[in-house]
């Protein structure tokens, strides 16, 4: 081996088939490794939680369970709630974000274990199983053809008869054995292909779990903005706008419609038939909000989800509102978050 590095002796290249495979094992590897460990950090971005596992895996013992970030974060939501009273507008939709935290947390939870089970570990037993083998398998071959190589070198330097025939005999032996670890080593090399195809499958598996993750966060988050109501007049009184400048941007026709396709329908009927009837008259009418909703400003009234109301129009009043009264509050309520009863 040294006199091949100081270039002094001759080397027996493997073909060209065999260099291929094991170029292609080589580059499997390295890039499993690298998806694996970003897999990793994709799913678990805390370096110090990843160590803890690693750890307990090694003791063959259980991680205890935590609660990961959204539930923590969920879970200090609701306890702040709490505190400023589920009966405030502020502190009951910090119970209902909380609510939704916890539930994304459980997704995410749940994203891990099955990421864990149908993607990381088969990539996991590639690098520490199969692998192994092969790099096991390929040092052989490099001793066989190191055997080979120093018996035809004693071959060629042979000069008496008897040396020859033995040395001739060793390079026929040593050749031998040569050829079958490349047979060996071959055969293994060619299963990188299979592992090409069982890894694609435990892709699919990774992205349908990531699919069913991601569509659950969005069916959480939807149903919580249609709880809590207009995100986007809140978010304008709170830094666009002066507490005393009317904030109109609800009644924008883009969230009008959006708010509007997230109601049920048998909500929408009952609006629309009962809403032309009430304005044209100048009487009033008991409504059930439908779901929370802050006032944008002081010419607005909050709502809680399941309350009942009184309406009545006035006007000259925007035909998306009405006002509302609640005991000796009063204010202007938009009609998309109201249920008019009989």
């Amino acid at each position: 081996f040294t006199e091949e590095k100081l270039g002094q002796a001759e080397k027996t290249e493997l073909d060209a088939h065999l260099e291929n495979l094991l170029s292609k094992a080589e580059c499997t590897k390295l890039w499993t490794e690298k998806i694996m460990k970003q897999t990793e950090v994709l799913l678990q971005p805390n370096p110090n939680a990843r160590i803890e596992e690693f750890v307990y895996e090694k003791l063959d013992r259980k991680a205890p369970s935590r609660m990961n970030n959204p539930e923590l974060l969920g879970q200090y939501m609701i306890d702040a709630g709490n505190e400023f009273g589920p009966g405030t507008a502020y502190g009951n939709a910090l119970i209902k974000c909380g609510e939704t935290q916890k539930r994304i947390g459980t997704a995410d939870r749940e994203l891990i274990q099955t990421s864990a089970i149908n993607f990381l570990t088969p990539l996991r037993n590639f690098i520490e199983g199969d692998y192994k083998t092969i790099t096991k398998e390929r040092k052989l071959l490099q001793n066989k053809r190191l055997d080979l190589d120093a018996a035809k070198t004693r071959l060629k330097k042979a000069k008496v008869a008897e040396t020859r025939a033995a040395s001739e005999q060793e390079v026929r032996i040593t050749q031998s054995e040569f050829d079958r670890q490349a047979e060996i080593t071959r055969l293994l090399l060619e299963g990188i292909s299979s592992t090409h195809a069982h890894h694609l499958r435990c892709l699919n598996d990774f992205v349908e779990a990531q699919m069913t993750y991601y569509a659950q966060c969005y069916q959480y988050m939807l149903d919580l903005q249609k709880q809590l109501g207009s995100f986007p007049s809140t978010f304008l009184s709170n830094n666009n706008q002066s507490s005393s400048t009317p904030v109109q941007s609800v009644s924008t026709p883009s969230v009008l419609a959006s708010a509007s396709a997230s109601l049920p329908s048998v909500s929408n009927s009952v609006v629309t038939s009962g809403i032309s009837e009430l304005k044209s008259s100048s009487g009033s009418r008991k409504a059930r909000v439908l779901y929370d909703y802050d006032a944008a400003n002081s010419s607005e009234l909050s709502l809680l989800a399941d309350e009942v109301i009184t309406v009545y129009s006035i006007p000259g009043m925007d035909s998306d509102w009405l006002m509302g009264e609640r005991g000796n509050q009063k204010g202007k309520v938009p009609i998309t978050y109201l249920e008019l009863l009989n």
